[in-house]
């Protein structure tokens, strides 16, 4: 610990994966950056998980805790009450970081007092951690609540980012009746009129498989609108709400034919556009979804 640089609190809610947590907690036990506290609480599992955890917090010295299961959101709001640090990193516990983030990103907040989160690019890799051969990096960006409201795809990946404590204070911290918990943080900063930067460094490895639960469509079409249910007032809601039903619809018209009917129903016609179309041809014409995978 070096009390010069101001402390991290890494803070992670692990939910069944044995496979992944050591990888992850490893990949934080070796930044560069000395000054981090680690917390982790194992939220109910029925795996493995609680007992590597308890070995890697024995042999690692951070503050590991088991309990019952309560959720996401509760669990995090729950390690966040017991961060001291001046930086809050929430990590997923199937991802891992590059060595160098906590590093590079105390740096740039320490410099750029206006921005309230840090966050960059990420490597998706399988299940193995073998990274996948096609990557989609971006440039350096700040964004403010428009940008977000209109386009939820300018906010930066959930496992590579850094958040001011005094910031999530002032928000409340997680919202637990949310259940896509980063688009619903990212709203409620900027439209306290916080900046989030994304840097166009690569700073953690996110993980697909089988369970990420952006392949529930369902879950995630009636996440997004619940969020945004929230900010109703806003004048440019009811395009936002139309604009997630449609990107939904498109992705549903080629892995789910009946919740795709059941979505486009929802959509007013005032904002039919190409995707529309192009859905359509998903679910009419099956030999273009295969023709477009070619």
């Amino acid at each position: 610990m070096q009390s010069s640089q101001p402390l991290v609190s890494v803070i992670i809610s692990c939910y069944n994966h044995q496979d992944y947590i050591t990888q992850c907690i490893e990949s934080i036990m070796q930044q560069s950056y000395p000054n981090i506290e680690l917390i982790v609480i194992d939220d109910g599992s029925t795996d493995n998980s609680a007992a590597i955890i308890q070995q890697l917090s024995e042999k690692y010295q951070f503050y590991f805790e088991s309990q019952a299961n309560m959720g996401l959101t509760k669990t995090l709001n729950k390690a966040l009450a017991k961060a001291k640090g001046k930086y809050i990193a929430p990590l997923g516990s199937d991802d891992y970081l590059m060595l160098d983030k906590t590093a590079k990103q105390v740096q740039y907040l320490e410099q750029h007092p206006n921005i309230a989160v840090v966050g960059g690019n990420i490597l998706v890799v399988n299940h193995q951690g073998v990274i996948k051969s096609q990557q989609r990096l971006k440039p350096y960006r700040e964004v403010d609540f428009n940008t977000i409201f209109l386009n939820p795809k300018q906010t930066p990946a959930a496992p590579s980012v850094m958040i001011r404590a005094e910031v999530l204070k002032q928000v409340n911290g997680y919202n637990t009746e949310s259940n896509l918990e980063d688009l619903d943080l990212w709203l409620r900063i900027t439209h306290q009129g916080h900046k989030i930067a994304v840097l166009n460094d690569v700073f953690a490895y996110y993980r697909q498989h089988e369970t990420n639960s952006y392949k529930n469509y369902q879950f995630m079409t009636e996440s997004q609108l619940q969020i945004y249910q929230n900010f109703a007032s806003e004048p440019d809601y009811p395009y936002v709400k139309n604009q997630v039903l449609i990107r939904m619809f498109l992705k549903t018209a080629k892995k789910d034919r009946r919740y795709a009917l059941k979505i486009f129903k929802q959509i007013s016609p005032k904002y039919y556009n190409w995707k529309v179309i192009r859905a359509w041809l998903h679910y009419f014409v099956p030999k273009f979804n295969k023709n477009k995978s070619q």
